[in-house]
């Protein structure tokens, strides 16, 4: 990783120059311009996540302590969440013009992680936990855990290769995995979709048959029997690879630890994580074509 002067530095200049060449919109608003701009509090949302920084007004302390000449006048932290809240679209925009960048595998895969907001001992009835459409929190068995949990689903779509996130979704945990990934057919649908056991079922793979995708699942036990071993072993080296994106997102990067009170404030730092581990992904990719 970068020395933390050049990544801020680094990430401000692509994040500005997205913004000037229109692939990051940044709606109008009446007032005068903020000292602090949008470009820089977009960097500092995305580079507090880059060494999984878990306090957003811890964070913003420090930056104001040790980077002072960079960030000169910072708003106060309550300002600044509402300004980072208000960009979270900002944020997506971010992630795609990065992943444009990277050609895509023919293959991608898919996969889902839950993302509680509340301990199941203290659910006692509705909550704040409600977002656009009727989206809430409830409850969902978490199968990469074996835990249930109160909250939501986040879905991600990736390279195999590259294990950029082309696509992301956020569905209440009691939702299953085949209804998560049906918000997931952004971009070019590709010839092949790796998903785990719980995507299983005709249904959906006809559905992507249609966009002209095959589904393919890790095989259930009776059906180890007639799959050839070095295709069981292909599967499940690729599966491994969304497992690794979903330990950097949720563990490294602090995702499954948000520290949230609201949904918007969890749409927030769910956008600005995965935004941040396609700029590392995304720079590494660019890297080895270089090499």
């Amino acid at each position: 990783m970068l020395p933390a002067e050049d990544l801020f530095v680094c990430v401000y200049v692509l994040i500005d120059d997205a913004i000037a060449g229109g692939a990051v919109a940044i709606p109008p608003r009446p007032g005068p311009a903020p000292a602090c701009s949008d470009a820089g509090l977009l960097t500092i949302a995305q580079v507090r996540h880059l060494p999984g920084r878990r306090s957003e007004a811890g964070f913003l302390a420090e930056v104001a302590r040790d980077r002072a000449h960079l960030f000169p006048v910072l708003p106060h932290q309550s300002e600044a969440s509402r300004r980072i809240r208000w960009l979270h679209g900002a944020s997506g925009q971010f992630r795609a013009h990065l992943a444009a960048g990277v050609p895509a595998d023919d293959c991608q895969q898919i996969d889902t992680s839950a993302l509680p907001v509340r301990h199941t001992s203290r659910v006692r009835g509705p909550d704040g936990w409600t977002g656009p459409g009727g989206l809430h929190a409830r409850f969902g068995r978490d199968a990469a855990h074996a835990e249930w949990s109160c909250g939501f689903r986040l879905a991600i779509k990736t390279d195999p290769g590259s294990r950029i996130v082309r696509a992301r979704s956020i569905v209440p945990a009691a939702v299953n995995d085949r209804e998560a990934g049906t918000d997931l057919p952004e971009g070019c649908p590709p010839p092949w979709l790796l998903a785990g056991k719980g995507f299983s079922g005709r249904a959906y793979a006809a559905e992507h048959a249609a966009r002209g995708t095959t589904v393919i699942v890790p095989p259930a036990k009776d059906q180890r029997k007639t799959m050839p071993t070095a295709l069981q072993k292909i599967i499940a080296e690729c599966r491994s690879r969304v497992e690794t994106s979903f330990t950097e997102i949720t563990d490294q990067m602090e995702l499954a630890r948000h520290g949230a009170h609201t949904f918007w404030g969890l749409l927030t730092r769910t956008a600005a994580t995965i935004a941040a581990h396609t700029l590392s992904r995304a720079c590494l990719a660019r890297i080895d074509q270089l090499t």
